[in-house]
């Protein structure tokens, strides 16, 4: 099957994932998959009856795979799966309600090292923080990781209804290896824009053509980084 995008780092296919996947070769799967919530994407009815919804989520999360969905989900995934995850991580996030999270978590025998990921003190204004920020010090991150979600004002908004943030996204490239990242859901590609940052290889699949032109476009404005 021919790329729909190709480069040093990056290679995106137009199609459905249900019809590709077996084709491309195995590798760590890193995905946000449609929440069949009934959204209205360009190319794909979002709801499907749970048996459909099902057959999708074990076909395109195959261990090893990062999954991020609300949790209710990630328990159905791991019984379909026959997997406990090894971690799970809460990404929270402010709503126009209440704060609200939904659920990362890690399937397979991948363990995920959290040690060079970092963020920001709480309490900035305690006397040991203070001192601590004084020589570029930050906190460790463990299984509570805060990040805005995309909004329509977001400087990084592209466009797609359900976009994952950035940051989310580097944190769970940066803390987990593998030699080649695999998004069935590609949307508009955050997940090949940041592994291509971080100078790893990335195949994503995506069944919208509009989506597919801005994830390459994404990464064809990148610079590849050799360091």
């Amino acid at each position: 099957m021919q790329p729909y995008y190709q480069d040093e780092c990056v290679t995106i296919y137009h199609g459905d994932c249900r019809e590709i996947l077996s084709s491309l070769p195995k590798g760590l799967v890193i995905t946000d998959p449609p929440y069949n919530l009934d959204y209205h994407y360009l190319n794909y009815k979002d709801n499907l009856s749970l048996e459909e919804y099902h057959n999708l989520l074990e076909l395109s999360c195959r261990c090893p795979s990062v999954v991020i969905h609300y949790p209710e989900y990630l328990f159905q995934l791991s019984w379909l799966l026959e997997e406990i995850p090894r971690k799970v991580v809460a990404w929270c996030y402010n709503s126009n309600t209440a704060r609200q999270w939904r659920g990362i978590a890690w399937f397979g025998t991948i363990q995920p090292d959290f040690s060079n990921l970092k963020q920001d003190y709480k309490n900035q204004k305690d006397k040991r923080i203070i001192k601590l920020m004084a020589k570029g010090k930050q906190a460790r991150l463990y299984d509570w990781w805060n990040a805005n979600q995309v909004k329509n004002v977001s400087s990084e908004k592209t466009g797609h209804p359900c976009q994952i943030p950035q940051e989310v996204m580097r944190r769970i490239i940066i803390s987990t290896p593998s030699d080649v990242i695999l998004d069935p859901f590609l949307g508009s590609g955050t997940t090949a824009s940041e592994a291509k940052k971080l100078n790893r290889k990335c195949i994503g699949i995506e069944i919208d053509e509009k989506y597919c032109e801005i994830a390459a476009n994404r990464c064809r404005q990148m610079v590849f980084n050799l360091t």
